[in-house]
């Protein structure tokens, strides 16, 4: 049995073909690295995986191809982005009929709920599914903030059960410890601040650059958590140009770039995505080949 909510878990990219259907063989290739390099669980149809360009249908094949495929070597997660409580009600049943081992879960989506009505939602989700969640508190770019007393409210629901910290402020973590001890598992969820958030407690790491870069990103987890800091910190001093490819708009077609250069990936995207060109694609890319060129020996 895997420990849920613990470790890295990438936030998996979706490939497409030339013909913008799924590249369901590079999906394959790209997720046996990351399983080869030691993650502890996957992440699917989240923000890097082009969820609000993708289909349901095409959602949920991916899940059931990546049950079959992992066959129990890692949890498989589902994100829900929906716009109403009927739909993300709707996706957590059909993910637990894919196989899916977890859910992960955004506040709705375009509309602007307040606290009640963000807990209602979460709390439908919650009581349709025995599925175990992960609550997506990413302000910044979501425009809702998850509060302190929002997860008071959520303490006593079993199935919630994490915390993707995407808040920008690191010390949450240390303000959800405190409060709630070992209630919620707290992942990080900005490359950026991920060594910062397990030094201070984190139990996971949530990752995108990890998709590229997968033996590096375990390596960093690994050692904070054996309390290297100095290993971890060697590493991590050298991944963070390549991280803040994480907190751009086009993270997607940044980190596709990436997963190029690292033959994980290509830089298919789905429309209205466009693949990068010119200046801005030769500026990412030779951040990329500059991190390549002192790529550290793990």
């Amino acid at each position: 049995m895997h420990t849920l909510w613990y470790g890295v878990y990438p936030a998996l990219t979706t490939p497409f073909t030339d013909s913008d259907s799924i590249d369901f063989q590079m999906f394959e290739k790209n997720m046996e690295a990351q399983i080869d390099a030691g993650v502890n669980g996957l992440v699917l149809g989240g923000t890097l995986g082009e969820a609000s360009s993708l289909l349901n249908e095409e959602k949920y094949e991916l899940v059931r191809f990546c049950v079959e495929k992992t066959a129990g070597r890692a949890p498989v997660i589902m994100n829900i982005a929906e716009q109403t409580t009927r739909a993300a009600v709707a996706a957590a049943r059909e993910a637990e009929r894919c196989g899916a081992s977890g859910l992960m879960l955004l506040p709705p989506m375009r509309y602007k709920a307040d606290d009640r009505e963000t807990l209602e939602y979460f709390r439908a989700v919650a009581g349709t599914t025995p599925l175990p969640i992960m609550i997506y508190n990413n302000p910044v770019d979501y425009k809702i903030l998850v509060t302190l007393e929002m997860f008071d409210v959520m303490a006593d629901w079993p199935t919630i059960q994490a915390v993707k910290e995407s808040t920008r402020d690191v010390s949450n973590v240390t303000r959800m410890l405190n409060r709630f001890g070992d209630r919620f598992k707290i992942l990080c969820g900005v490359d950026t601040l991920a060594l910062e958030s397990l030094l201070l407690g984190a139990d996971g790491w949530v990752a995108g650059l990890v998709d590229a870069f997968p033996r590096e990103t375990v390596a960093i987890l690994q050692h904070a958590k054996a309390g290297q800091v100095e290993e971890a910190r060697r590493i991590y001093q050298w991944f963070l140009p390549l991280l803040e490819l994480d907190i751009h708009p086009k993270l997607v077609q940044y980190i596709k770039l990436a997963e190029v250069a690292t033959g994980l990936g290509t830089e298919n995207v789905r429309a209205p995505r466009l693949a990068l060109e010119g200046i801005e694609r030769d500026q990412v890319w030779k951040v990329i080949q500059d991190a390549l060129g002192k790529r550290p020996v793990l």
